[in-house]
């Protein structure tokens, strides 16, 4: 025997039905947070500031960053 259940409901009305708690507001605090610390960082990902944070590390940094591009031509 084989038996098929279709069920027409929102997410919302399935989590309530299966006692699920409603996470809507714990997942908008946590997309404002990613947003925010994503705004605050992008500007450490321009060029001439990764640039900056990498050389202002001095010769040993430069090095590095050289191998890892010569590493990546390979």
């Amino acid at each position: 025997m084989k038996v098929n259940v279709e069920v027409d409901c929102t997410p919302a009305e399935a989590r309530a039905f299966l006692g699920l708690p409603d996470v809507t507001p714990l997942n908008d605090a946590m997309v404002a947070e990613m947003q925010k610390r994503m705004q605050a960082n992008v500007a450490a990902m321009q060029p001439d500031e990764l640039m900056k944070t990498w050389t202002s590390f001095g010769l040993q940094a430069q090095d590095q960053f050289r191998r890892m591009m010569d590493a990546a031509v390979k």
